[in-house]
């Protein structure tokens, strides 16, 4: 906990500013510098294991890693990235979907893999491979990838005063809530807040699946938690299928709630698993707990302009680290008080949680304040822009 917040902190303020900014001076620095961080990381880690250094120096890692963005910088620019590449609102879903596909099933592969990798070659090699690896991702980024906004000379040029430096580094996010007409405001911060507490529910809940497994009556061994995660990171690509079925022929919000209602199911039935069949079924109700995220990411990245996707997956990202670092304190520390009278209401409290980003959702049905409603009102703003500049 104490190696998460220290990089979270200072990774959200430059998240915050990198990947607004990126709306005006390009996406590819939300990009480099994050793999840059990564790489100096992975160096740091070579030394400490070939030398055998103390463990106290993973803090000042951890912070260096902040400071060039860490994977929220990483993760919001490259959604940002393909925003841009769609020009199709169906397109747009799946493609987001297929994003968050490769980062849950390459993230549980690299856990399954890990130990056999460190068991056969040893933590100095295994750092040194993951080194080799963000070098050919930096040169690829910088040398084959191209941006997808154009920076201009006017916006190149330094500002004059240290107050301008500031205007221009924090005025993405800002500007993207105050010349917002009130609705479309309204909207975003619902579908943000919609996305933090199903995000807090869910995070906080998988997260116990390894404590509970170990514990009675499961008392699961490596083995068997080796096949849990596998089966839990098949999830990934059972979501993923489902958004891309279901994005044919529902509306967004409509995905999410089938998503969120599948997460409900998997929790409610592992707070009362005692066997280890029963455990593994729990699965099956989950496969489609991932979709909500993908599909808000999605609307967010719809209700605003082609030159504010930037600053609404800014947000997202900040979101993301700050409710997924809280997530994992409060419940690792609700189940540690709960889990001698009913190991189980970490799970159940986790499933009654989604009940608000429901209730939401419910709202923006009953209002038609979804995605695809606004999609006119979006054109609009289009539409008096251009004839602001004319």
């Amino acid at each position: 906990m104490q190696l998460d917040l220290s990089g979270a902190i200072p990774s959200l303020i430059v998240a915050f500013v990198i990947v607004a900014n990126g709306d005006r001076q390009g996406r590819k620095r939300s990009l480099v510098l994050p793999s840059v961080g990564a790489l100096i990381t992975n160096i740091f880690l070579t030394m400490m294991s070939y030398f055998s250094l103390s463990l106290s120096i993973l803090y000042g890692v951890a912070f260096i890693t902040g400071l060039f963005g860490s994977m929220a910088t990483f993760l919001g620019g490259g959604f940002a990235f393909i925003a841009d590449l769609c020009h199709d609102e169906k397109q747009k879903t799946t493609r987001i979907a297929v994003v968050d596909l490769i980062f849950g099933f390459v993230s549980g592969l690299a856990g399954l893999s890990s130990g056999y990798f460190i068991k056969g070659v040893g933590f100095t090699w295994t750092f040194v491979t993951a080194s080799l690896l963000h070098a050919i991702n930096i040169i690829y980024i910088i040398f084959c990838l191209e941006d997808t906004v154009g920076v201009s000379e006017f916006q190149q040029q330094d500002p004059v005063s240290c107050k301008e430096v500031l205007k221009e580094t924090f005025s993405g996010v800002y500007m993207l809530f105050k010349t917002a007409p009130f609705k479309k405001r309204i909207l975003i911060i619902v579908l943000l807040f919609t996305f933090m507490t199903y995000l807090f529910a869910m995070f906080g809940g998988s997260s116990l699946f390894t404590l509970y497994e170990l514990d009675e009556p499961l008392c699961w061994n490596e083995v068997y938690i080796g096949y849990g995660a596998a089966a839990f990171t098949s999830i990934s690509l059972t979501s993923f299928l489902g958004v891309y079925l279901f994005s044919k022929c529902l509306k967004d919000i409509y995905i999410v709630f089938i998503g969120i209602f599948s997460y409900i199911g998997g929790m409610v039935m592992a707070a009362f698993a005692k066997t280890t069949l029963l455990m593994f079924l729990v699965r099956v109700p989950s496969l489609l707990c991932f979709m909500p995220i993908p599909v808000l990411r999605s609307m967010l990245s719809k209700v605003v302009l082609a030159s504010e996707q930037g600053a609404v997956f800014a947000c997202i990202a900040c979101l993301e680290v700050v409710t997924g670092t809280i997530s994992l304190s409060v419940f690792n520390s609700l189940y540690a008080a709960t889990v001698a009278w009913f190991s189980g209401f970490s799970f159940l409290l986790s499933a009654g949680l989604c009940l608000i980003p429901l209730s939401v959702l419910c709202w923006l049905l009953c209002t038609s304040w979804n995605g695809e409603d606004l999609a006119l009102l979006v054109h609009e703003e289009v539409s008096s822009i251009e004839s602001t500049d004319s």
